[in-house]
């Protein structure tokens, strides 16, 4: 089965640093939590930071499985490459789908906070301008499109500018947070214990809310093709990346529990992280939390966006979807046709949930819709590894539990989240998550109908592709797909 089709991705160009600051930013704690806290604390009250830890274990399993796949098989489709050699080309194709449809949802939903926060920094009542907002946030978007378009090593650089600040911003505060005087209860373990959860039903709801908070660390698995000694770098910056956001969850949904009252979350249920600023530092807290929204914000556009547009690239590659989203930037070398369809897709989404105010409705729904699509390919993943090792989950405990056991039980949970939360969801969020998946059958059966090679793969198989897949560094081509050797110890 050949890959090597035209020109390839730019090899080596990022580095272990480097990638971990993409795992963090893929996360976007500011933004995650700015956005979702008061729906959590909405589903589950003070249990939130327990939802945050009980979510953030098959997490782990998850970023495990992408750990040990990144290993056997390097490829800019991450799930959609192992997925669809090891448990069927099908699914592995619905599993690269719902990642281009949850980012590409992700985008128009993610651009129009850009905008607002941006604007808020300035003026509170600009920030409610919806119109104003999203020309804004619009205007982020197209610089970020530029950013991803101009090369990987462009990316980490803006990345590193914008994540940095941000998770400066973010430490301080928690500092603050610790020695913050005036509180609205005292803290209590029971916070991270089952008590507080209205039953398994409330812990599902729970739990569905915390998997959004956890997602897009797995931006490195598809820029494995364009980093350093990746078959390591890669698994390990997401396992990294998944500890640091987790610890910042925790932190701030703790100091939301102490020290703001339940009226406060509610009444500011679009920036929670803006009012505990102004209580934690009066005057100056709530601009600064405000410039990191806006920062982690952006910086998840960006990643977002080569989730999105490598993954297109890598099906454009093997012929599942146009070929031509194959196509590299002679001079960037990114795939330049699949960012310019994404972006103008985007774009078009964006203008018209501003110009149709039901599309805007449908929206809301949509970004509930992502997690249904997101536990679909967490879940498939986690399932791909055991199938991948299969042969040599016995031969260490360590590959047993790590390679085996939990990615297993992170794929059961990510699949009982999508089946507990379809009762739980509004009909439109179920009928755009599960109808985004299908749409994605007109393509795949189009282009099996064809005959392209990945419908007939190579089966992925850890203990054969030690001999066959190790390429030396020297003997490796700069533009090929295995660029590094293989170690394969954990």
């Amino acid at each position: 089965m050949s890959y090597h089709r035209g020109r390839g991705l730019q090899a080596n160009a990022l580095g272990t640093f480097d990638t971990v600051v993409m795992a963090v930013a893929g996360s976007a704690p500011a933004y995650s939590l700015a956005a979702t806290t008061a729906v959590l604390v909405s589903a589950v009250g003070l249990a939130s930071p327990a939802a945050l830890l009980y979510c953030a274990i098959p997490m782990l399993g998850i970023a495990l499985a992408f750990s040990y796949l990144s290993r056997i098989d390097v490829n800019a489709g991450a799930s959609y490459s192992w997925v669809g050699r090891t448990l069927h080309p099908f699914l592995g194709f619905i599993s690269g789908w719902a990642l281009v449809i949850s980012a590409t949802i992700f985008m128009v939903a993610g651009s129009l906070p850009a905008g607002s926060m941006t604007l808020a920094l300035f003026d509170e009542q600009l920030a409610e301008n919806t119109a104003l907002s999203t020309a804004v946030g619009a205007a982020w978007f197209v610089i970020m499109l530029l950013v991803v378009l101009g090369g990987a090593r462009l990316t980490v650089r803006a990345q590193l500018v914008m994540s940095g600040i941000e998770l400066v911003i973010l430490a301080f505060f928690a500092v603050l947070a610790l020695f913050h005087t005036g509180n609205a209860r005292t803290f209590d373990w029971s916070w991270l214990g089952f008590g507080h959860f209205d039953g398994m039903a409330g812990f599902a709801s729970g739990a569905l809310i915390a998997a959004f908070y956890y997602w897009g660390w797995d931006v490195t698995s598809n820029l494995s093709e364009e980093t350093r000694n990746s078959r390591r770098t890669t698994g390990l910056a997401g396992l990294i990346g998944v500890g640091i956001v987790f610890l910042l969850f925790e932190v701030f949904t703790i100091a939301v529990n102490v020290i703001l009252s339940s009226s406060q979350i509610e009444e500011n249920d679009a920036n929670v992280l803006a009012v505990l600023g102004e209580e934690i530092w009066p005057g100056w807290g709530g601009k600064l939390l405000i410039v990191s929204v806006m920062l982690s914000t952006i910086a998840t556009l960006e990643t977002t966006l080569i989730q999105v547009t490598r993954s297109l690239f890598a099906m454009g590659r093997d012929r599942t979807m146009p070929s031509a989203l194959g196509r590299v930037h002679r001079r960037w070398n990114t795939p330049w046709v699949a960012i310019v369809v994404v972006g103008t897709v985007a774009l078009m989404m964006l203008i018209a949930s501003n110009a149709l105010g039901s599309v805007g409705d449908i929206l809301s729904d949509a970004i509930s819709a992502i997690g249904l699509q997101i536990a679909v390919y967490y879940g498939l993943a986690g399932l791909a590894v055991v199938v991948a090792y299969r042969k040599m989950l016995l031969t260490s405990a360590a590959n047993f539990i790590l390679g085996g056991l939990w990615p297993l039980f992170g794929a059961l949970f990510m699949f009982w989240i999508f089946f507990e939360s379809l009762g739980e969801l509004s009909t439109a969020a179920v009928n755009i998550g599960i109808g985004g998946l299908a749409v994605g059958l007109i393509p795949m059966l189009w282009y099996w109908r064809k005959g392209s090679e990945y419908y007939r793969p190579a089966k992925l198989d850890a203990s054969r592709t030690v001999e066959v897949d190790y390429v030396p560094d020297e003997a490796a081509h700069p533009d090929s797909r295995v660029h590094e050797g293989l170690p394969t110890d954990f």
